[in-house]
């Protein structure tokens, strides 16, 4: 970004939100909105309880667990629909119809099959995510020649072998696109998953900070939780950008 004919780091637009959040905070204008500073303090105590612990770990787990069916899920199934136009055909309008519906709507019916547990965050996070990951894993299917397919079976490749060793990896950049994507949801997914169950993980605690108006932990929390999604799209992404040449071979 250039800025007067200066070059400005992107992270300068944060530190510019930062200090207007700090003066607002400190003018007292919003009662909502504690200053910058005593969230930060907040979440170094916060994430020192006990409390905290047993949420995030309850929450992790429902997130990892979801995470984990959506993409063995989403990739065997958007595998399926790039190799048949039939299963294409059949399933497409299904998953563009799941990736644009409101899935928080679907909620309260997940509470009512599956219970007030943990069992409905996770089948919650697991369609938030599934779906972006069988479109990205589609179009990563659909983009591999035909030309490495033909090397493959002249060379005698055996089924399995075209497609872990040349489908998969031609289509790889798609698939952690989509997995980087789907997890992003995911955390979308279990929060709004826990915050409408409201008695387990970070929706408890969520639920407990609102309800009793301590908004510095209520921040603290949702700073916490942007920074862990924050930093595991950029941990997939950094995988993706090793695994760029596939697309350049390809």
């Amino acid at each position: 970004m250039t800025l007067f004919g200066f070059r400005v780091p992107m992270m300068a637009s944060l530190l510019v939100w930062c200090v207007i959040w700090e003066i607002v905070g400190r003018s007292g204008a919003m009662f909502l909105i504690p200053p910058l500073s005593d969230v930060l303090v907040a979440a170094v105590a916060l994430v020192q309880t006990g409390t905290w612990q047993a949420a995030a770990l309850t929450t992790l787990n429902s997130f990892l667990l979801g995470m984990f069916f959506a993409i063995v899920v989403g990739i065997a199934i958007g595998v399926l629909m790039g190799r048949s136009a039939t299963a294409d055909n059949l399933l497409g309008i299904w998953v563009n119809i799941f990736v644009s519906a409101p899935l928080s709507a679907l909620v309260p019916v997940l509470m009512i099959l599956f219970g007030m547990g943990e069992t409905t965050v996770v089948v919650t996070v697991f369609l938030f995510a599934v779906w972006i990951i069988v479109l990205d894993t589609r179009a990563g299917i659909q983009s591999v020649p035909n030309s490495l397919l033909e090397m493959g079976r002249s060379y005698g490749a055996s089924r399995f072998a075209l497609y872990s060793k040349i489908i998969l990896l031609a289509a790889l950049p798609e698939i952690l696109a989509g997995i980087r994507l789907g997890v992003v949801r995911g955390v979308k997914g279990v929060v709004i998953g826990q915050l409408l169950v409201a008695i387990i993980g970070y929706g408890e605690l969520f639920e407990l900070y609102s309800r009793n108006f301590d908004m510095e932990n209520f921040w603290a929390l949702t700073i916490i939780l942007f920074a862990a999604a924050m930093g595991l799209s950029a941990l997939i992404e950094n995988i993706e950008k090793r695994v760029d040449y596939y697309a350049g071979v390809r």
